[in-house]
């Protein structure tokens, strides 16, 4: 088994829709998306005893753990150019082709990705073919479709949502037998995505953060700018507060958020893998 870290391709085919979005949104992503501790205790925990991790959809390296030997994978130039210097060696390549050896990883981490990928199927089959087991972090849509935000504000969002998000049916199908855990969204989440939000109704007002949200970014801007300019409205009078009085005292809430775990088929077949200490 050759060793992923000692032959890092410096890229692979990138599906251009994939990168096109994020050199066009990432502006400033890192400055609002910050990983939140207690999702990336919970990521790490499922990585378990992983040796060697690779981290497909990797943006600017959230959520990538320590003490590891990583490698990622991040098809977008604006994505890639934010990750801190010194972090792992990042891959221009897209999950749909991974250019890495069958088994080559103890574990494969795709967080908040999946609805991006142009073929999901194929990369898919690409995690469970480079990697024994998987971590994926996605989003349940028959949940988060009914946010608040969403719901009475901008339902353009869920709508454009909907297209772009597998179902949760779907994904479990592609991966075979898995685990999925529901992943809480805290009152105080640092990772700005867009129901990171759901108790601070004003951060959604500012430009910047919804930039850093792909959510916003791929629907429809007249939508979103009357659905803005309501809620405005509605904090200025003291109408959000009223409507939605019972969030103020919860500390976390199910947006949907999901981390789905298990073993690749092809892991028996291959034995014990891994880049040997």
């Amino acid at each position: 088994m050759s060793n992923p870290l000692l032959a890092v391709p410096s890229a692979a085919p990138v599906p251009r829709g994939t990168a096109a979005v994020y050199d066009r949104i990432g502006i400033g992503y890192s400055s609002v998306r910050r990983p939140d501790p207690r999702w990336a205790e919970l990521i790490h925990g499922a990585l378990n005893d992983a040796r060697t991790v690779l981290n497909v959809g990797a943006g600017s390296g959230a959520y990538e753990p320590a003490g590891v030997r990583l490698v990622s994978v991040e098809p977008s130039q604006e994505m890639r150019a934010q990750r801190p210097a010194g972090t792992a060696p990042c891959v221009a390549a897209g999950a749909e082709h991974l250019p890495f050896d069958d088994q080559s990883f103890d574990a494969v981490m795709a967080v908040l990705t999946v609805h991006h990928w142009s073929d999901l199927e194929a990369g898919i089959a690409e995690l469970q073919r480079v990697a024994r087991r998987f971590a994926i972090v996605t989003y349940d849509m028959d949940v988060q479709g009914g946010f608040w935000f969403t719901r009475d504000y901008v339902p353009e969002i869920a709508d454009a949502e909907r297209s772009r998000v597998p179902s949760m049916e779907r994904l479990t199908s592609l991966l075979g037998p898995c685990e999925v855990t529901e992943l809480p969204v805290w009152h105080d989440f640092t990772d700005g995505f867009m129901t990171a939000f759901w108790r601070r109704p004003a951060a959604y007002l500012d430009p910047a953060t919804r930039r850093a949200c792909s959510a916003f970014a791929l629907t429809d801007q007249v939508a979103v700018a009357r659905g803005i300019a309501r809620l405005e409205e509605d904090l200025a009078s003291g109408a959000w507060q009223s409507r939605y009085a019972d969030l103020l005292d919860r500390e976390h809430i199910d947006a949907g958020f999901r981390l789905v775990t298990g073993v690749s088929p092809h892991a028996a077949d291959a034995g014990a893998t891994g880049v040997s200490a």
